[in-house]
C-alpha cells in the first residue's frame, strides 16, 4: 500500500526543494490540503475556519459553486491565448464601471506587478523620477516597493531604508518616505522636493489602519498642486471596503489604482487602472517611441481568471450583500473586544469592519511605528491558541469572509474565549 503523505512528511519534502521550505507566503509549517465554503484542512485532516482567505481574494469562499461552474465553462474553450479574449476584455468594463478612477484597465498577473507598472506610468507621463511612499506600506516586491516597507531600524524622514538584498542605492535616492496619517510631512517633502516627484503611492487602508478624516482629500490636493500623480494601491482594499473599494468608502479619487485578488475570483489576475490619459502610456501609437511604456505578460487577461472575476462581482453586486460583510466583520470585532475588555487586557481594534486586526497596545495608531509599538509577544501568543482552536489568520491581520456561517461565529467565540483566558 502507498504510504500516506503527512504534514510532516510534506514539510520535510519542501525543506529539500524550496528555499526556507516555502512559497515565501505563509507559515512554512502549515500545508493546505483543500478548502470548501469557510474552511481549509491540513494534509493531517485538521479543519481551520479560514480568516486567511488566500490573503484576501476568497471573500464569497472557497469552491463557490456559481464560480467553480463559471471556470469548468471555460476550461474546455481555452485556458489561455497570449492574445485579447472577450471575458478579459468583460471584465475590464466592469471594473471601468465600478472603479471612480477607471477609464482604462490594463491586465497583468500580480499585485506587485500592477504597483510596479503604476509607478512606471506616473514617471512616464510626468517625466519625474521620485516616489513618495508611507513607512510601513506594502506595494509588492518591486526595488521601490521594499523600500522602508518593514524596517528594523528607525532612520529620520525622508530617508529610505532597504527591506531586501540586491537594491541598488540609486533606487533608495530616488524614494521619500513619509509616516501615514501626517499630511503635514507630505506637504513639507512636497515643497522641497514637488518638481522632482512623480507620484505619491498609498494605501488607503495601509495594511490595517485607517486613514484619518481627510488625510485622503488631503492627498489628492496636494498632488494637484504639485502635479503629482496620486496611486491608490487597492490590491486588498478593492472590491472589499465597498464595490467601488477605497475610493468609493473614502471619497477620494486617485489618478491611477493597483487591482488584485478580488478581481481574479481566485486566480492569478491583476490591473492597473486610472485615467485615460496616463493609461495612453501604454499605446505607443498615442505617445510615440519616447514616451511608450512596454508591458506584456503571458497569462495577462487569462480567460479562466477573468471568467471567475467576472462571477464574483456579480455575486458582490447583488442586494446587501456589502452590509453581510460588514455585519459579520462588526461581529468578530465585538466578540474579541468584548472578552478583551472584560479581561482588562489593553488592546486597539485597527482597520476597517471588512478588514481589521487586534492589536495589544493603550497608544493611539496612526501609522507604521506606532503599529510597532505594540506587544508583538502578546499577538503572538494569542494568536497561536487561536490556531489551537481551529482559527486559521494572519499574523497581522483577520478577513472576514461572505462564507461564514452561524455555526463558524459560535466556534471563533470560543476561540477567542480560549485565547483571552491564555493572555489575561
Amino acid at each position: 500500500m502507498q504510504k500516506i503523505n503527512t504534514q510532516a512528511d510534506w514539510i520535510a519534502r519542501a525543506a529539500e526543494v524550496l528555499p526556507a521550505a516555502g512559497f515565501g507566503n505563509f507559515d512554512h509549517g502549515l500545508v493546505l490540503s483543500h478548502g470548501q465554503g469557510s474552511r481549509v484542512w491540513d494534509e493531517d485532516g485538521r479543519e481551520y475556519i479560514d480568516y486567511l482567505i488566500g490573503s484576501g481574494p476568497m471573500l464569497i469562499g472557497h469552491g463557490h459553486p456559481e464560480v467553480l461552474e463559471a471556470v469548468l465553462e471555460q476550461l474546455p474553450k481555452g485556458m489561455t491565448f497570449f492574445a485579447n479574449n472577450a471575458a478579459g476584455i468583460e471584465l475590464a468594463e466592469e471594473i471601468c464601471r465600478a472603479v471612480p478612477c477607471a477609464e482604462q484597465v490594463r491586465f497583468v498577473t500580480s499585485g506587485g506587478e500592477a504597483d510596479m507598472y503604476a509607478l512606471r506610468l506616473a514617471r512616464a507621463f510626468t517625466g519625474r523620477t521620485k516616489v513618495l511612499k508611507f513607512e510601513g506600506g506594502y506595494h509588492g516586491m518591486s526595488a521601490e516597493a521594499q523600500m522602508s516597507l518593514a524596517p528594523s531600524r528607525q532612520v529620520n524622514f525622508p530617508q529610505a531604508v532597504p527591506d531586501s538584498a540586491g537594491i541598488p542605492q540609486s533606487v533608495a535616492d530616488e524614494m521619500l518616505i513619509a509616516p501615514f496619517n501626517d499630511i503635514d510631512m507630505v506637504r513639507s517633502l512636497l515643497d522641497e522636493h514637488g518638481r522632482d516627484v512623480a507620484a505619491i503611492i498609498v494605501e488607503p487602508l495601509q495594511r490595517v489602519i485607517a486613514p484619518e478624516p481627510g488625510f485622503l482629500a488631503a492627498l489628492r490636493a496636494e498632488c494637484d498642486r504639485h502635479g503629482v500623480v496620486l496611486i491608490f494601491d487597492e490590491i486588498v482594499t478593492g472590491f472589499r471596503l465597498d464595490y467601488g473599494g477605497a475610493q468609493e468608502r473614502y471619497g477620494v479619487t486617485p489618478d491611477l489604482c493597483s487591482l488584485g485578488k478580488i478581481i481574479g475570483g481566485g486566480f492569478p489576475l491583476a490591473a492597473v487602472a486610472g485615467r485615460r490619459d496616463i493609461m495612453d502610456h501604454f499605446d505607443k501609437a498615442k505617445v510615440g517611441d519616447e514616451g511608450w511604456l512596454m508591458q506584456l505578460g503571458t497569462l495577462s487577461g487569462n480567460p479562466v481568471a477573468s471568467v471567475a472575476g467576472l462571477k464574483t462581482m456579480e455575486i458582490l453586486r447583488r442586494d446587501g450583500v456589502y452590509d453581510r460583510l460588514k455585519s459579520l466583520g462588526q461581529t468578530l470585532m465585538d466578540m474579541q473586544s468584548t472578552a478583551l475588555d472584560a479581561a482588562g487586557i489593553a488592546h486597539r481594534i485597527v482597520g476597517d469592519v471588512t478588514l481589521f486586526d487586534i492589536i495589544f497596545t493603550s497608544n493611539t495608531v496612526r501609522d507604521y511605528r506606532s503599529y510597532q509599538s505594540a506587544d508583538s509577544a502578546l499577538n503572538a501568543r494569542y494568536n497561536d491558541v487561536l490556531r489551537q482552536h481551529g482559527i486559521l489568520k494572519s499574523p497581522a491581520k483577520l478577513y472576514p469572509s461572505l462564507a461564514l456561517t452561524d455555526a463558524d461565529l459560535d466556534q471563533t467565540r470560543q476561540a477567542v474565549k480560549a485565547a483571552v483566558e491564555a493572555i489575561a
